[in-house]
């Protein structure tokens, strides 16, 4: 039994995206949402919800949490909806849909009519549809172009995995129906090659076997394609599903997955077929004989999709082939490779003899203001103009070529004019910076990127010379809210993605980041140990305690460890940014936690009570406490004393709370002082009677030193001063 697994199953980079963003988002605090099922898989979602993933198809009932955006895209209302609610959203909506966004906005601005093509209920449609004002033709059969009214001027997208066929005919008939015809193939490049490889491998098999939610479209159009081709084509969605009784020994089986079909579940159905092989033949498929029968496979299917490109060519030259290009040839052409560049010693050699588009090294003789003066060996000298060539190096900002150095150009012009030979390098620097970003995408090279610009979902950044997409999401590893303060800065990259024939390359600055972080993580884990004095950043306060970097990992000071004394909220001791020295009090492996003391590393202010409070000091103090048998009294941050029910009034009281408050600043007088047992015994009502007295004895006195007055207070009001000085 020979299978054949197609190259480009499985899932897409907008669907990966997606999934990614779910899983991203499950740590953070509170509800996770996505809306509607972020991909249709029933497998996936299923894995989820168990996650604690909710599904919601509205946000009437959602107040607070996160929501994420799938891969379809959503109406522009919703995302209003959303930031009215005030939910921590994730757009995780593919990028090529974005761009069918963006056309579809700037051109129903212009007074275009829109035309979809496209599943009507489809959500990715549903979306595209929303920034029109819902107001577009949304049509999926060159049939239903009849029934449309006669347009001036319109615009026509397509839903990403439509597929080509069905867009040349509609679109051919679109002519007839509008004067002015804006035509932008929005067809994602990963369907169209997708569709024509499993075409391809139908063609040679036995049996097919479509892998893919029954809900999605991408499926169920890879499932249509197959099954003109193979009879035996069968539509699945997990090895489960696969009709044993279908598959003979001897069939060659086909195996494609739609764009949100999981790897596992297709190592599954794999392994099911090489099972089936082993109980029909006793002879299984190992490790070695699978990639053997994938690589002839991707060899053979290859060669069916060229055979089909060479068949598209000899059809147009002889005058029968549609104007749009076939999507199998399209597919064909960049799977091609792009010449390389020839090796340098083969160009050293022609040192006499030159001609256009040629590449030669010579030696810089003299660097103007305005051209580079190259000598080639040759009878005349090279000109290269100074825009030619790139002279400062972004970065550094330092020179990069001298009057010595040797230099590859390529030959434009013999003679200029002027006897010189024309040259040039901006082409050549691009191809050479090409070939570095492919070695560095597969070796995991960092690159520097100078940023350029803010574009709808991130950056463009500069590398050497290649425009560099850098998402949002992937510049930092905490949350940047002005982007726009990048622009100029140096972005330290990897690349993700790359597609040299499309001119696209995605890189990431947070993967960086993230591994030097773990880095970090891993050493601050390996030399951190309980009593340790470090120095940190306060990151983070929340009404428990302050959260505090202290090397790429965020240690908690509790309320209770921010001060001696009693405080409110953290921010009444540290603010946010802080630079602050603490403890480290106890290291939680297991459960990656670590608990710090701020108040710990200041003086116990219990070790100097007995130097600064005595028995009958009356000092003021910060009601901190009321209990049934008395009141606790703050004289300094972490010094309390206790003033007995008996000791608050004058008068007898059930409890403290009849006469004092939380905050109250009242005068105590001290009754006793035990440093060691840290105990102070307190009296308001003794503090009471010394003032009292004391205030009585100022007015006798000042009564007495009156020289109008010939007796004393004492004589004029007796008994009122004996009673006061008994009490």
């Amino acid at each position: 039994m020979n299978v054949i697994v197609a190259k480009n199953a499985g899932f897409c980079f907008g669907v990966r995206r997606a999934v990614e963003a779910v899983y991203k988002q499950l740590d953070r605090p509170g509800k996770v949402y996505t809306y509607g099922p972020i991909i249709h898989n029933p497998q996936v979602v299923e894995e989820l919800k168990a996650k604690g993933v909710v599904i919601v198809e509205d946000l009437y009932h959602i107040e607070e949490g996160t929501i994420i955006i799938r891969s379809h895209g959503v109406p522009p209302h919703v995302y209003q909806q959303m930031k009215e609610k005030g939910l921590h959203v994730v757009d995780a909506t593919c990028p090529y849909v974005k761009r069918v966004h963006n056309l579809v906005s700037k051109y129903h601005s212009k007074g275009y009519q829109i035309v979809i093509v496209g599943e009507k209920e489809h959500p990715e449609v549903i979306g595209i549809n929303g920034w029109c004002g819902n107001s577009a033709f949304v049509i999926n059969d060159p049939e239903q172009v009849e029934s449309l009214p006669h347009m001036a001027r319109a615009c026509v997208v397509a839903q990403t995995t439509t597929s080509h066929q069905k867009w040349d005919a509609i679109v051919e008939r679109l002519h007839s129906k509008v004067d002015q015809l804006e035509v932008f193939n929005t067809i994602c490049n990963t369907t169209a090659v997708r569709q024509a490889e499993a075409e391809a491998i139908a063609k040679m098999v036995d049996v097919m076997l479509v892998i893919g939610g029954k809900n999605s479209s991408n499926t169920r159009k890879l499932y249509s394609i197959c099954k003109a081709h193979c009879k035996k084509t069968f539509a699945i969605e997990t090895a489960k599903d696969i009709d044993v009784n279908a598959i003979d020994p001897g069939d060659k089986v086909g195996i494609t997955a739609g764009a949100s079909t999981p790897d596992w579940i297709i190592k599954e159905v794999i392994d099911m077929v090489s099972q089936l092989n082993e109980e029909k033949t006793g002879s299984t498929l190992n490790e070695e004989q699978r990639e053997d029968a994938q690589v002839w496979g991707g060899q053979a299917v290859q060669q069916e999709m060229q055979n089909e490109a060479l068949e598209s060519r000899n059809h147009d030259l002889k005058g029968g082939a549609d104007k749009s290009a076939p999507a199998m040839e399209n597919a064909v052409q960049q799977e091609q490779p792009e010449p390389e560049m020839p090796a340098m010693e083969d160009f050293e050699k022609t040192v006499v003899s030159l001609r256009p588009g040629q590449v030669v090294r010579g030696t810089i003789l003299k660097i103007t203001p305005e051209e580079v003066i190259v000598n080639l060996g040759y009878k005349s000298d090279g000109v290269l103009p100074i825009s030619e060539l790139t002279l400062i190096d972004p970065h550094t900002g330092e020179v990069k070529w001298h009057e010595g150095d040797p230099i590859d150009v390529q030959v434009v012009k013999i003679d200029d004019g002027e006897g010189n030979v024309l040259l040039a390098r901006k082409s050549l620097e691009r191809r050479l910076a090409w070939n570095e970003l492919e070695e560095g995408f597969k070796s995991g090279r960092e690159f520097k990127g100078i940023c350029t610009e803010v574009v709808k979902g991130g950056v463009l950044a500069d590398v050497n010379g290649i425009q560099v997409f850098v998402p949002a999401s992937h510049l930092s590893t905490r949350y940047i809210e002005d982007l726009n303060s990048l622009v100029g800065t140096t972005l330290r990259l990897k690349v993700l993605e790359m597609d040299r024939h499309r001119n696209r390359v995605v890189a990431s600055q947070k993967v960086i980041l993230q591994e030097e972080e773990e880095a970090r993580r891993r050493e601050l884990w390996d030399s951190i140990q309980e009593g340790q004095v470090i120095t940190g950043t306060v990151k983070k306060l929340t009404d428990f305690g302050a959260f505090v970097d202290i090397g790429g990992m965020d240690g908690l000071v509790h309320i209770s460890d921010l001060s001696w004394g009693h405080i409110g909220h953290p921010r009444e001791v540290v603010q946010e940014n802080q630079t602050i020295t603490v403890k480290v009090l106890s290291v939680d492996r297991e459960r990656g936690r670590i608990a710090l003391g701020y108040k710990q590393i200041l003086p116990q202010p219990w070790d100097s009570v007995g130097e600064k409070y005595h028995v009958g000091d009356v000092v003021a103090g910060k009601v901190v406490r009321l209990t049934h048998f008395g009141a606790f009294v703050e004289l300094e941050p972490g010094v309390d004393g206790l003033v007995h029910v008996s000791e608050v009034a004058d008068r007898h009281i059930n409890k403290a709370a009849d006469v004092l408050q939380i905050g109250q600043v009242v005068n105590v007088k001290i009754l006793d002082v035990k440093p060691e047992q840290r105990r102070i015994s307190l009296s308001i009502r003794e503090a009471l009677r010394e003032q009292e007295e004391k205030e009585a004895g100022q007015v006798e006195q000042a009564y007495q030193n009156d020289e109008g007055l010939s007796v004393s207070l004492g004589e004029l009001f007796p008994d009122k001063l004996k009673s006061k000085k008994l009490k």
